[in-house]
């Protein structure tokens, strides 16, 4: 049983201009990896990485590839490091006062002492920010008490998300961090495509949408819903999803953009007696409700004990 004062508070609006100063980094390390690393399906290959220092880009090619780097933000000496396969490092400090403007060029610099040629879209993405990261001067927030209960509960959070991934024999993406919207995310697959969207729409949407999926994360919260929380969506959203049982009894459905996605507040869950056992319970009734009723084969895709293969 978790012992819940070992899960923090996360008050949104304390760490509100942190909390965007961390989510700005992120982009540009994240930016980096887009940048160098080739192509994985669904974007698997833009994501960072939750781990013992913090966040991590894990191994990223450059040059022919026979040389590599690493991008950690560590958490615990708030600051971040570059790390070569040759032998080669770069740290960038983070204190109150550091600007995103400061970090960029600070940052692009050590890239370029380390011979790790880039191009990079040098502005955030769909953060309602127009500026370059070189012109962010206004965003200079580290909180490192509210920097490391973040990571700490994404820490706890990613174990969960694995435990519960391992429940299912199908494709399954890694536990990973979409820096565009700073959330820890797992989706399963049903094999199947799903309708093509609209020409319009942005590739970023057509690549992760191509096929049918029923998504799992966790977010610190945006300007619009000012908490953490947990979701899960089922993509195509099949027909009475939002009339199926939820546990446990905090989580609900809401509307987002016309579709149910199940929700549960993280304060709501660390209420709990027993919060694993209750996200658990959150993430298997928010994939039994989407893959009855899309009539995914959910019996073969249910991991056996390891005694009954």
């Amino acid at each position: 049983m978790t012992n819940t004062s070992q899960l923090p508070q996360l008050p949104f609006d304390r760490w509100k201009e942190t909390r965007m100063t961390l989510h700005l980094i992120l982009q540009i390390i994240g930016k980096i990896r887009l940048n160098l690393t080739p192509r994985k399906n669904h974007w698997w290959f833009i994501t960072q990485y939750v781990s013992v220092h913090g966040f991590t880009t894990s191994q990223i090619p450059c040059g022919d590839g026979i040389n590599s780097f690493e991008i950690v933000y560590d958490v615990h000496k708030s600051e971040v490091r570059i790390y070569t396969s040759f032998s080669e490092e770069r740290t960038i400090p983070l204190t109150d006062g550091l600007t995103i403007a400061d970090f960029y060029q600070q940052f692009m610099q050590a890239l370029e002492l380390l011979n790790i040629s880039v191009n990079i879209i040098g502005r955030p993405f769909d953060l309602g920010i127009e500026k370059l990261f070189s012109e962010i001067t206004e965003y200079h927030h580290f909180d490192q008490e509210y920097i490391r209960k973040f990571w700490k509960i994404m820490l706890w959070v990613d174990s969960v998300f694995n435990e519960f991934s391992g429940r299912f024999y199908g494709k399954t993406c890694p536990v990973q961090l979409y820096w565009h919207h700073m959330d820890l995310a797992v989706t399963r697959f049903s094999g199947k495509k799903a309708p093509p969207l609209s020409p319009s729409s942005r590739l970023s949407d057509k690549d992760a949408y191509s096929h049918e999926v029923i998504s799992f994360g966790f977010w610190a919260g945006d300007d619009m819903v000012r908490e953490p929380a947990f979701y899960s969506y089922t993509y195509p959203s099949p027909e009475g999803l939002d009339k199926k049982e939820l546990r446990p009894e905090p989580a609900r459905w809401v509307d987002s953009n016309g579709s149910p996605t199940a929700f549960l507040g993280y304060h709501d869950l660390i209420r709990s007696d027993n919060p694993r056992a209750d996200l658990l319970d959150f993430l298997e009734s928010t994939y039994q409700a989407g893959a009855v009723l899309s009539n995914w084969d959910v019996e073969n895709f249910r991991t056996l004990p390891l005694n009954e293969l």
